[in-house]
């Protein structure tokens, strides 16, 4: 299976318009891949919580038909990262939006732990509630975004569901990325499955970020990571490889405590 992470620069120089365009033939290049990842609030900027209001848009709204046009185009499975969704009754949600290769949207996951420690992200969105899963050809994706990176118990409960890659989107910041590589991998190992985590590039409000995309086998080793700078990250993977782990080191077979919530699964 190969997948490509495009670790998409965010700059204030650049509208939203132009971006979401540039992204989209970044997309279409990526032709030949089975699944393509994007970042986190990659149409505005994870810390640029001033905008989210004045971008935020329905779910099915300029992002999702340019993203659903251009996996389409392209061919492949493509998390488009996540977007500022206003939902009807005017609540805002950091929500990710995952399309077939036919273009149809195959899932919606709305953020589950908020960033912001009362302000910020914390204080603007809403919070969503349930854990999303997505089957592919070759593998069941866990989806997951950023700031979830630091609860464990959520990714329990996508293992649960079946999950056996786990995707990350993220607009991490530089000052603490050697805790998104930490944590990526310890994600990885205590799961058993695979991880591949998208973060931005650039500076967000004043915000340089980590970028540093990275992709983890099961054993927690490191198959591709990218730089500081907007790259386009690809690996080849054999997912099958997470059935065999966790049958020789059946590690998993031992939990005592779990997680209890509901689930959707597309």
């Amino acid at each position: 299976m190969r997948a490509s992470l495009l670790q998409v620069a965010v700059n204030k120089d650049e509208s939203v318009g132009s971006r979401r365009s540039r992204v989209a033939g970044m997309v279409r290049d990526q032709a030949g891949a089975d699944l393509v990842v994007l970042p986190e609030l990659w149409t505005t900027g994870a810390f640029a919580y001033e905008d989210f209001a004045d971008e935020a848009e329905p779910l099915r709204g300029p992002t999702h038909e340019a993203m659903a046009a251009a996996a389409r185009d392209a061919g492949v499975w493509l998390h488009a990262g996540s977007v500022p969704e206003r939902d009807p009754d005017g609540t805002l949600y950091n929500t990710s939006l995952v399309f077939s290769p036919s273009g149809e949207l195959a899932a919606a996951y709305r953020k589950i732990h908020r960033f912001g420690f009362d302000k910020g992200e914390a204080v603007l969105m809403g919070a969503g509630d349930t854990l999303v899963t997505v089957r592919l050809p070759q593998t069941v994706l866990g989806v997951a975004t950023c700031y979830d990176l630091r609860f464990p118990e959520l990714f329990r409960g996508l293992v649960d569901a079946g999950a056996e890659t786990l995707v990350v989107p993220a607009g991490w910041p530089e000052r603490r990325r050697s805790h998104w590589t930490l944590l990526a991998q310890a994600r990885a190992v205590e799961n058993q499955a695979f991880v591949l985590a998208c973060g931005t590039a650039g500076t967000h409000a004043g915000v340089p970020q980590a970028g540093h995309s990275i992709v983890v086998d099961p054993w927690g080793e490191v198959l591709a990571e990218a730089g500081p700078d907007e790259q386009v990250l690809t690996v080849d993977f054999d997912p099958t490889t997470v059935a065999g782990t966790r049958d020789r080191f059946p590690a998993l077979k031992d939990r005592v405590l779990g997680l209890d919530r509901p689930t959707t699964g597309a």
